[in-house]
């Protein structure tokens, strides 16, 4: 009878526990690991960056609101918040607003001697990289209470690149005489080659955005947003829902990446193909560039840059070039050839004057985007490319020296000068 009583009482535990506990079909899923992106923000050059800018207390507020998120809804208006606050208070800092870093925070060992470690240059664009996947990392990985499914997590990962992106905050000002300008900016890359790199394009998104530049014709106002360095976001058409809503109202746009040693190209042609090079995800692409609609795909795109006057006007230090080569595979043919002046007729392209990474693609995304809405002889656009950014002389360890900033400082100021040029330019 004992035997009896516990094969029963076994069984009612057993029935009582299969009623009670969620099956593995009901289960919320398991959140994901962090990317590869993600996973370079344990390195010490990442940690001193956040830490001497104070954004490493980013990362720390959303975790806290996303604990709090009783529901989807209140998750995604966290997100929302923390996103869009990241990225006005990165504008601020390098616009000279607000604290250049942590206030209350003790200062690090300098390790070249002379004194302490200070915060920051405030026209350092990587405090937003590095803070950004911060939150991203928090996002997904945050277990919650509520079962959040993989879409949703999704739609909340989508919604902080787009706000911390400052992808959703282009908004130009009413006025009949103001001239609008739009310019696009990438995160830093080849991480793993030197973790410490900047992206003067970053940098010049921050630090312009929002800002008016005084031209012949009046005043122009510049509003700005930064594109990862990943293929799939370009492969998922970020770049087309961002300009899409804007280019028809604006008077200029540019796109601008970082490009070669000592020098500023205007590229002169864009080509529809990726050359394979890994993106900060250490994924490579080798294809046609894939866009809506291929069968009207075109094989090249052309700037509407007044490159001319840009060359010809002193804008910086950095020289400044209109780069009109390419590599095609010509038609009948099949082997690649570098064209110095150009495509042929019916060539297929292999790589644009800049190149066959993001930085074409962008360009030749967003030119194609233009053409497409038959602005082509009505809008002046293109692609920039800044010089690389580089440190001073011997600095192999450290995350700045004064070079480095000088050098930055002056892409920042070069750039703009060319906007202005390239606005009055006809």
């Amino acid at each position: 009878m004992n035997s009896i009583r516990v094969r029963l009482g076994v069984l009612g535990l057993a029935l009582l526990t299969g009623l009670t506990t969620p099956t593995a079909a009901s289960a919320a899923p398991a959140a994901p690991s962090p990317t590869v992106e993600e996973q370079r923000l344990g390195r010490a050059a990442p940690q001193e960056i956040l830490r001497r800018s104070g954004f490493d207390t980013v990362a720390p507020r959303l975790a806290r609101a996303l604990e709090a998120a009783r529901t989807y809804e209140e998750a995604r208006r966290a997100v929302t918040r923390e996103g869009a606050r990241l990225w006005q208070r990165a504008v601020d800092r390098a616009q000279g607003r607000g604290p250049a870093e942590y206030e209350g925070r003790e200062a690090l060992p300098w390790k070249g001697g002379g004194g302490r470690r200070a915060g920051l240059s405030r026209d350092d664009d990587r405090p937003l990289y590095w803070a950004r996947l911060a939150m991203t990392r928090e996002v997904r990985t945050w277990e919650s209470d509520f079962g959040l499914t993989d879409g949703q997590r999704a739609a909340l990962l989508d919604v902080l690149e787009r706000t911390s992106r400052g992808q959703d905050a282009i908004r130009y000002p009413h006025g009949k005489r103001l001239k609008r300008i739009l310019l696009t900016g990438f995160d830093p890359f080849t991480l793993d080659r030197d973790i410490r790199i900047s992206n003067p394009s970053g940098a010049t998104a921050l630090a312009l955005d929002g800002t008016v530049v005084e031209t012949a014709d009046g005043p122009a106002r510049i509003e700005t947003a930064v594109f990862p360095v990943r293929w799939r976001d370009f492969t998922d058409g970020t770049v087309e829902r961002t300009l899409r809503p804007h280019l028809p109202k604006v008077d200029l746009f540019t796109t601008v990446s970082q490009g070669r040693v000592g020098r500023f190209d205007i590229e002169r042609t864009n080509g529809a193909w990726r050359g394979g090079f890994g993106d900060n995800e250490n994924v490579g692409r080798t294809e046609t560039v894939p866009v809506a609609d291929p069968a009207s795909q075109p094989q090249w795109t052309t700037t509407t840059l007044p490159y001319a006057a840009i060359v010809a006007a002193p804008t910086g230090r950095f020289p400044v070039y209109d780069n009109t080569s390419v590599t095609e595979i010509p038609a009948g043919g099949t082997q690649p050839v570098v064209r110095p002046e150009g495509p042929t007729p019916g060539s297929t392209a292999r790589a644009g004057g800049g190149g066959d990474y993001l930085s074409n693609e962008i360009a030749y995304r967003a030119t194609l985007l233009r053409d497409r809405l038959g602005l082509r002889d009505t809008l002046p656009g293109g692609h920039v490319h800044t010089p690389v950014l580089q440190f001073g002389a011997g600095n192999t360890t450290e995350v700045t020296d004064p070079d480095f900033v000088r050098n930055r400082l002056d892409i920042i100021a070069q750039v703009r000068a060319i906007l202005r040029v390239a606005a009055e330019g006809k």
